[in-house]
């Protein structure tokens, strides 16, 4: 700001407007008056000056005015006279004036009335500016509805091709629609202890399923799906929405997001400018024409047009395919959630302003999180993260057989229905210690410990407490047809739904509920020691009742006690040098 236009509102940095309160340790919009005040008198109107008191009666309207005289007034400052005592008199005891912390008090008080009023005022047209930036568009129905805070959270982070603003014409196709480029589901634990970033391969060969998408008047558009085509055709292809990504996810991994968030090729640049770059290293030198990344061996500071250049990296590293380049972005995220936790970001005023700024225009989100007191709840789980438990890692693929020349990946099917049940069932990928009562934990384990009855001993009621409609039957199905437990029976709905799956039994019935345990992958925390119940035959017989959790019959639901088998995994508080 110059000398000339210091003092104008118009002039003003909005940064410069909010100051940290040290005693909540939240930024606070301060306003800044219009124009430099001469004295510190409040620009609140002060209290009405009393009237002259009526003299009583007998008095004179002299001893009146006297008396008014000596009256001091609110807000005025003047000098006090004490008349001089007669001769042979004692002077009276002066009066006490109010004390200065208490005049300064009264006028902060009046002032700040005003303030709060100015602030509150500024804050929502802020809010509402903010508000006003963010792009959404339609969920579809094909998301969970939206993040819970007391729950694990799936959000779908999409990186489109889309080469619209100055400077993007000379990224690979110009026409591209903007198809699913980058694509990472990240799943933070319900604890906030640990989170995974799974990045999915644009050039994975996926169904996409049939997409019902909001069209641009309100009607609905079906658009049909296809088979064995790349996963980055699940977006701008034939029309097709980020909800359309978004099934194509829950078809391909059984994990439905709660939330999505697009990103184009500026979102890149002015996120890295507004953090004012993020850190990356090289092992070795890259000069690649087509991305137009030219950097040196070692580390370096990166933003705008070079960190566009350097996520769009791929003939100058590893292979020189897309699975290099998806090492690239996971180093380049890292490297950017790491800028945005450090300290230099979060006690800058100007930088989260900016980032406010510059964050609600370069996103797209889904319609269950178009506000920005929606992305600031979303932001405040992110950041009970602590980046070292954030696990970078890419869903297990093989070259397509296919292929001659090879140029997509097909899912490896002996290791990644591991990697989805893991993120299912809320496994961290790193090492997190979680405490848990010793005797609790081996009390559970004991239970599955024993002789077992043969399938044909096992009786047993099942009952649906809170999974999908059918899945008591469909369990029933199973035990029969695929494990000979033929003494089993549908007992229809549980009076109340349980989050987990429990099987309960009487003592004389453990070695019935240990095999039952063992067939449908139920752990030793599900065994409910209990009493035993009839059958519709008026028999004895254990009691299954499914929960939440249960994912199909047959499908196991033991949490497993360890992060399955990946290619290639890092975490967001380690600086990788890309090769």
């Amino acid at each position: 700001m110059d000398a000339q236009g210091r003092g104008r509102a118009d002039n003003i940095d909005p940064a410069d407007q909010w100051v940290l309160n040290p005693n909540t340790g939240e930024y606070e919009l301060r306003l800044t008056p219009s124009a430099p005040q001469s004295s510190p008198q409040s620009s609140v109107p002060g209290p009405r000056r009393p009237a002259p008191p009526r003299p009583a009666a007998g008095g004179t309207r002299e001893a009146a005015n006297r008396e008014t005289a000596n009256r001091e007034v609110p807000g005025q400052r003047r000098r006090r006279t004490e008349p001089e005592p007669p001769a042979g008199r004692r002077s009276r005891r002066p009066v006490k004036k109010k004390s200065k912390a208490k005049k300064a008090l009264l006028w902060t008080g009046g002032s700040m009335a005003f303030v709060l009023v100015a602030v509150s005022a500024a804050g929502y047209l802020y809010i509402k500016h903010l508000n006003d930036n963010i792009t959404s568009v339609s969920d579809d129905g094909a998301s969970t509805g939206g993040f819970s805070k007391d729950k694990a959270i799936n959000l779908l982070i999409i990186g489109t091709d889309k080469r619209t603003g100055a400077g993007n014409e000379g990224y690979g196709d110009t026409g591209s629609v903007g198809h699913a480029d980058t694509n990472i589901l990240l799943h933070i634990s319900k604890d906030r202890s640990n989170a995974t970033a799974l990045s999915i391969p644009r050039d994975l060969i996926v169904d996409v399923p049939d997409c019902p998408t909001e069209q641009s008047d309100g009607s609905q558009k079906v658009i049909a799906g296809t088979t064995d085509v790349r996963f980055n055709t699940s977006l701008g292809q034939d029309g097709r929405t980020a909800s359309c990504t978004v099934r194509t996810v829950t078809e391909l991994t059984g994990i439905t997001p709660d939330n999505f968030m697009v990103a184009d090729f500026n979102a890149v640049k002015t996120l890295t400018d507004a953090v004012g770059g993020v850190e990356v290293c090289l092992a070795k030198d890259i000069d690649d024409k087509q991305s137009h990344l030219k950097l040196s061996k070692g580390t370096h500071n990166i933003s705008g047009e070079t960190a566009l250049a350097f996520v769009r990296t791929r003939h100058s590293v590893g292979f020189g395919g897309d699975l290099s380049r998806i090492q690239l972005q996971q180093q380049f995220l890292s490297a950017l959630m790491r800028k945005l936790s450090s300290n230099s970001t979060l006690s800058s005023p100007s930088k989260l302003l900016k980032l406010a700024e510059v964050g609600t225009k370069a996103l797209t989100v889904d319609s269950k999180l178009d506000s920005i007191g929606k992305l600031k709840d979303l932001g405040l789980e992110l950041g009970k993260l602590n980046p070292k438990n954030l696990t970078f890692t890419t869903i297990p693929v093989l070259d397509n057989p296919a292929e001659t020349v090879k140029a997509t990946v097909v899912l490896n099917e002996s290791k990644a229905p591991a990697v989805f049940q893991a993120i299912k069932k809320d496994v961290s990928f790193t090492a997190v210690k979680k405490k848990q009562a010793k005797a609790s934990k081996d009390a559970a384990a004991a239970r599955l410990k024993g002789t077992k009855s043969a399938a044909s001993e096992v009786r047993v009621r099942i009952l649906n407490g809170g999974a999908p409609a059918g899945s008591a039957q469909e369990t029933l199905s199973w035990l029969q047809n695929d494990k000979g437990v033929l003494k089993s029976e549908n007992a229809g709905n549980a009076p109340a739904e349980l989050s987990k799956t429990t099987l309960e039994y009487a003592p004389d019935q453990a070695d019935q509920a240990r095999e039952l345990a063992s067939l449908m992958g139920l752990s030793g925390s599900a065994m409910k020691p209990g009493k035993s119940v009839t059958n519709s035959q008026g028999l004895p017989a254990i009691t299954l009742t499914l929960g939440k959790d249960f994912q199909g019959a047959g499908v196991s639901l033991t949490t497993p006690t360890k992060a399955p088998d990946v290619d290639s995994k890092t975490t967001a508080d380690k600086v990788t040098c890309a090769k």
